[in-house]
Formats: structure tokens, sequence, C-alpha cells
């Protein structure tokens, strides 16, 4: 499982409009929603809002990793965006988030979905990372920065 085959170049968005997190969810989901000719978008948004409500998924600096499981899905997908000016996110340190991990999944993927989390979690430790997908300006170059980190990160394993 490789985090570059879940966040594929046609679920990342680097130009993010969103100014707040409703917003955000939105703008993603139908990222997603067109992307995979989905009609899910209703289910999802709720599924994430629900996630949400128990506690901020602003996590990291700048970062959020905002995540929802809806039956809805037949597998686990990955929507990555990116926001020049960032999102007024009740993020736990209240500044505001520049990039977002969206995990969709179907309730059954619990395990794939923590291994995720994990896998994130440990390139969000490296700063480097942040700073190469920030200077991104397209789709494909966020999936090569993804990729590059990952790789380096499974050199290390």
């Amino acid at each position: 499982m490789f985090l570059y085959e879940i966040f594929p170049p046609e679920l990342i968005k680097v130009d993010l409009q969103a100014v707040n997190k409703d917003e955000v969810f939105e703008e993603m989901v139908d990222r997603f929603c067109q992307a995979l000719k989905s009609d899910a978008r209703e289910e999802l948004l709720e599924a994430l809002k629900e996630r949400e409500a128990k506690m901020s998924t602003g996590i990291h600096k700048g970062i959020a990793v905002p995540h929802g499981k809806s039956p809805a899905l037949d597998k686990m997908y990955g929507i990555l965006g990116i926001s020049k000016q960032g999102i007024d996110y009740d993020a736990l340190d209240g500044q505001p988030v520049y990039i977002l991990f969206m995990i969709l999944a179907p309730p059954k993927d619990s395990e794939k979905h923590l291994r995720v989390l994990k896998r994130l979690a440990q390139l969000l430790d490296n700063t480097e990372f942040f700073t190469d997908l920030m200077a991104q300006r397209d789709a494909q170059g966020v999936a090569g920065v993804l990729k590059k980190y990952e790789d380096i990160l499974i050199g290390l394993d």
C-alpha cells in the first residue's frame, strides 16, 4: 500500500479556494465526486463532519488529515488539497491549514485506514516534505513529491 496510489493526481487539487473548514470539505468532496462520477456527496460530507465534531483533524503545523467512513464507498480513497492562502480550520494549534490529506473509506477498512494515518504521520515528521508540497504548481508535481518522500521512508524501513 502506497500513499501515492491512494492520492492519485486526479484527486489532487493544488489551488484550493475555500477559506474555512466547511468550504474546504465541500470543495474536496466535489473534486472526488467529479473525478469518480460519484453521487455520494452528501453522505461523504456528513461522515467528515461527524468525525470532525469529535476533535479537529488539524493536527500538525499547517496540515490537516480529515477522514470519514461511509458505506457508499467500495474502497479507500485519498484527496489531497493545497491552499496557498491558508484555511481557517479550527486546528489544534489555532493556525491556518495549508495542506489537507482527506481520507475516505468504507467502514470495513479500519486497519488499512490506520496504516495510512501512520504512514502520513511518518512523512509529516520531515519538514522538507511540507515545503516541497507547497512549492508544487500542479497535481503531477504533488504526486511526484509524495512518491519521492514515501520511497525515502520505505528505504529507511
